[in-house]
């Protein structure tokens, strides 16, 4: 089984996590943001991972570390769980429509890392959820996960609508590249050119 467990400690922030890549989609998620929660519950149930994590952060200050940190963590656990990322596709794509919304989510699980947000964020805030901080969780998880990630929304006008079509885009689009590919099996993907 392709799994992970770790511990995550600095001064604004604890963080506990457990990540299991060929899970069922449950997610236990308690970080203190609840929309950070709720988006990586989706997350999870989309991408089809099991997915445990607390997080104690210093949000008396605001979200801030809290959200970039668990970012850090949850891109440290798909590196240690993927290992030489042997057999799997590397790619995946997801267009993911969300009432007025249309987001599509593109990744390449290459080693180097690159977060494309082209996102337009109508509002500063869902709740009490800053949502520049959106852009920060993806840059945490692409620089401990190296690949390029990419955001283009096509359409939306609801901030919370597009956050939530880009977790869930993200989740389907990591389950496609993480998928073992029966024809490639035992192989390590290329991350040359084309190859």
């Amino acid at each position: 089984m392709r799994t992970a467990a770790l511990e995550r400690n600095t001064l604004e922030t604890k963080i506990s996590l457990k990540l299991n890549l060929d899970g069922t989609g449950v997610g236990q998620i308690d970080t203190g943001c609840g929309f950070l929660d709720h988006m990586l519950t989706l997350f999870a149930r989309h991408g089809d991972f099991d997915l445990t994590l607390t997080c104690r952060g210093d949000t008396q200050v605001d979200d801030h570390h809290t959200v970039e940190d668990v970012g850090i963590a949850l891109g440290q656990a798909f590196t240690k769980a993927l290992g030489d990322k042997r057999g799997i596709r590397r790619y995946g794509q997801f267009l993911l429509p969300m009432d007025e919304t249309l987001v599509l989510v593109g990744c390449d699980l290459s080693g180097r890392d690159y977060l494309g947000w082209n996102v337009t964020l109508p509002a500063a805030k869902v709740g009490t959820f800053d949502t520049e901080l959106a852009k920060e969780f993806w840059l945490g998880f692409v620089r401990h996960c190296p690949g390029a990630l990419h955001f283009y929304q096509l359409a939306g006008e609801n901030t919370h609508h597009i956050l939530e079509a880009s977790f869930k885009g993200a989740g389907r689009a990591l389950k496609e590249a993480v998928a073992l590919d029966e024809k490639h099996a035992g192989e390590i993907p290329s991350t040359k050119g084309l190859l």
